[in-house]
């Protein structure tokens, strides 16, 4: 359904949460969307999305058919719009602390349109207390507006999880906040136009704000249980996955199995939450014991392949590893904080040459962001390897037949379970 026609939506972030967004609302109204890389807004514009979140199909509907979205990288664009919506990254930094940098800087760039009456609502996660103790001071100072008197905010955290085209922007609940009932109500309204599952009105923003990062923070201290769990059954000789299989069985056993925690959220968004609750004087133990946990196995599974080819009798220094998959997760193209980089890495520090091949990185970003050359599959076709990792499920390694790129004393180890249980020395 439309909105009402005085509602000018401007989408701040072009990434994979804010274009399925801008794209969702531009079925039924105007929209902008504002990015700050010229490249991205340039694609986009020629209706390629390489994240793969959305389709050429869809691009072209809404951008050259009905011309109903705008990408641009200008700020003159989005002066007239009157509802913000910010979904750029939040990262952590070198020493783990939230960096705010990219919510600071587009919270700086929507002060400079913002109008009275305006609404800026956040989607990119966040601490509980961010939107109105960092962001709101910016907007007032940039606008000279007060906030609930000349602004408003709410605050509607991104569910969005990539490559998955089941679980969907308009298929997952949305949670809405606002700064005023009023406001919550206006908020919810709109995007009740695109959610076909609905939304859940929190009391506050406060509140949307603590239920996203602790979505995530569950889900990464169960799987730290079970990563625990593979270190136990390594020592005493049990296949950990075998143990699984027999304990969900049981009606109520939660189906989590080990693995690289990374990503754009399970393996940061616990970070946010624990930042905040060390400064109200709170020590975190149990998310920051799982987070260690997780944060470690992509050394604990370099440290395994090697045990294992020194129990093949294969000399490490100069061995040569294919790492299959470098992406935080299977049949997607994101390589943000990919912990598979952690096993790269420790495997290097061993002096083993590692061939990485993965159908769905691009090969320029990961040159970028790990200074990493990708092989394909012809250049890892007609080798034979020491090692080889399956690092993540990509459909595409069904169709590799394993036994092709090995010698007498070669070393499978299967991260996520993905290979016949035969064909591999270790698993997690």
């Amino acid at each position: 359904m439309k909105i009402d026609s005085s509602i000018k939506i401007a989408v701040i972030g072009l990434g994979y949460v804010g274009l399925p967004l801008a794209v969702e609302f531009a079925k039924e109204n105007k929209v902008v969307g504002f990015d700050i890389n010229e490249e991205r807004v340039d694609e986009l514009m020629n209706c390629i999305d390489r994240t793969l979140e959305t389709t050429s199909e869809e691009l072209k509907e809404v951008i050259k058919g009905d011309s109903t979205l705008v990408c641009t990288t200008s700020l003159g664009e989005i002066k007239d719009s009157n509802f913000y919506i910010v979904t750029v990254p939040t990262p952590i930094d070198a020493h783990k602390n939230p960096d705010l940098t990219p919510v600071i800087k587009a919270t700086e760039t929507v002060a400079k349109v913002l109008k009275k009456g305006d609404i800026v609502v956040y989607e990119s996660t966040v601490y509980p207390g961010c939107t109105e103790e960092i962001c709101v001071p910016l907007l007032e100072n940039g606008s000279g507006l007060k906030f609930n008197d000349g602004f408003y905010c709410g605050y509607s955290p991104e569910r969005i999880n990539p490559g998955d085209k089941v679980h969907t922007l308009t298929t997952i609940k949305k949670i809405i906040s606002g700064s005023t009932p009023e406001i919550a109500d206006k908020i919810d309204n709109i995007y009740k136009s695109i959610i076909k599952a609905g939304t859940h009105k929190a009391s506050s923003i406060k509140v949307a704000e603590a239920a996203k990062v602790i979505e995530n923070s569950q889900r990464d201290i169960n799987i730290a249980f079970v990563n625990e769990l593979a270190l136990i059954f390594d020592k005493i000789g049990i296949d950990t996955i075998d143990v699984l299989k027999a304990a969900g069985t049981k009606w109520n056993f939660l189906p989590f199995t080990p693995g690289l925690v990374g990503g754009h959220c399970i393996g940061v968004d616990p970070y946010y939450l624990t930042y905040k609750a060390e400064s109200v004087g709170y020590n975190p133990q149990v998310i920051l014991s799982g987070r260690r946990i997780n944060d470690n196995m992509g050394m604990v599974v370099a440290n395994k392949v090697v045990k294992l080819m020194i129990q093949k009798g294969t000399q490490i220094k100069d061995s040569n590893i294919l790492l299959l998959g470098i992406t935080f997760k299977e049949n997607c193209p994101d390589i943000r904080n990919s912990k598979v980089i952690d096993v790269y890495n420790e495997l290097r520090d061993f002096n083993c040459n590692i061939d990485v091949y993965d159908p769905w990185a691009d090969s320029n970003e990961v040159k970028h962001e790990y200074n990493i050359d990708l092989k394909d599959i012809n250049d890892i076709k007609n080798k034979k390897y020491d090692g080889i990792v399956l690092a993540v499920a990509h459909k595409e390694f069904y169709k590799l037949n394993i036994n092709d790129f090995k010698n007498k004393n070669t070393v499978v180890y299967d991260i996520k379970s993905f290979l016949d249980k035969d064909l591999v020395d270790g698993r997690l």
